[in-house]
């Protein structure tokens, strides 16, 4: 995913690494634990891919600065899910909350915040889209909550993904060009990752012979579900949850994938037509979005 990035990817992990360093003694150790060594950074690789797309200056600090801010609030919503999700590790990792407990990761999740902010505050149109996508994020995890066990369709999927992972790669694309033109292209490619995500954690789940069940559990609406309750019989095991029912209910997911892997390819598909549409320099967005289709394996 970091392909053509190297460079890009070093200096935002020396930015954050400064900006650890130079934090309050109080949240500093929790910083290091959150930030360094394990991010993927698919976010700030995306902010970079769509500068290059629309212009032939490199990747410079303006762009490291807004990436820096992107992976912060991305962090931040981490440590909020981890903690409502009540999981103990996180890329094998021991969770912040569980390694630190639940007030200093609470309280930290607000330092990261503000620091966001801090990055963005000499440039109008950044500060915006980073507090448009706090607010969003904010609503999106609302309604997923709200809308739980509901057994709605494809299209309300894509709502959902739109406004959750779908506004994160948004805001990336929108910071990384500092303008709108490549805003639809971020958020087909936040949904095809998200959507991606689904699919692999149902695969995940197989394989582990039912572990990985925590969407099934609190009957979040992924990709997988929203094919599958397409039958009202497994509708009903969506709304009306037991343990054996779960497991059935994990079988049916299951059958779900092919057709979601060609939804998945029907998205991949908008978000190339879009590249091509808007870009001038299309062929990183074209080889990001096959990187981002190739996760569901």
């Amino acid at each position: 995913m970091a392909e053509g990035f190297e460079r890009e990817l070093e200096e935002l992990k020396k930015f954050l690494g400064e900006w650890t360093a130079a934090a309050s003694n109080e949240v500093k150790p929790l910083l290091h634990w959150q930030f360094l060594g394990r991010s993927k950074y698919f976010r700030p690789v995306t902010l970079f891919a769509c500068h290059c797309a629309m212009s032939e200056e490199p990747v410079g600090e303006p762009q490291i600065r807004v990436a820096a801010a992107i992976e912060m609030v991305h962090n931040v919503s981490l440590i909020v899910d981890d903690i409502l999700d009540r999981s103990r590790f996180r890329r094998g990792i021991l969770t912040m909350h569980c390694r630190f407990g639940l007030l200093p990761a609470l309280m930290t999740s607000g330092y990261i915040t503000a620091d966001s902010f801090a990055l963005v505050k000499r440039n109008p149109f950044n500060t915006d889209c980073i507090a448009e996508l706090y607010k969003r994020l904010a609503a999106a995890e609302n309604l997923q909550w709200r809308l739980r066990r509901t057994p709605l369709g494809v299209e309300d999927w894509r709502i959902i993904a739109g406004e959750d992972t779908g506004s994160m790669f948004e805001i990336a694309a929108c910071l990384g060009t500092g303008d709108e033109k490549l805003r639809r292209f971020g958020a087909c490619l936040g949904m095809l990752y998200h959507g991606c995500d689904d699919v692999g954690d149902v695969k995940g789940a197989v394989a582990l012979g039912g572990g990985g069940e925590e969407d099934l559990r609190d009957g979040i609406l992924t990709l997988p579900t929203a094919i599958a309750i397409r039958d009202p019989e497994t509708a009903l095991l969506f709304r009306n949850p037991t343990p054996e029912g779960l497991q059935l209910l994990l079988k049916k997911l299951e059958e779900a994938l092919p057709a979601a892997e060609r939804y998945l390819d029907s998205i991949a598909e908008e978000a190339i037509a879009e590249a091509k549409r808007v870009a001038p320099f299309p062929d990183g967005l074209i080889a990001l979005v096959h990187n981002t289709r190739r996760l569901s394996a």
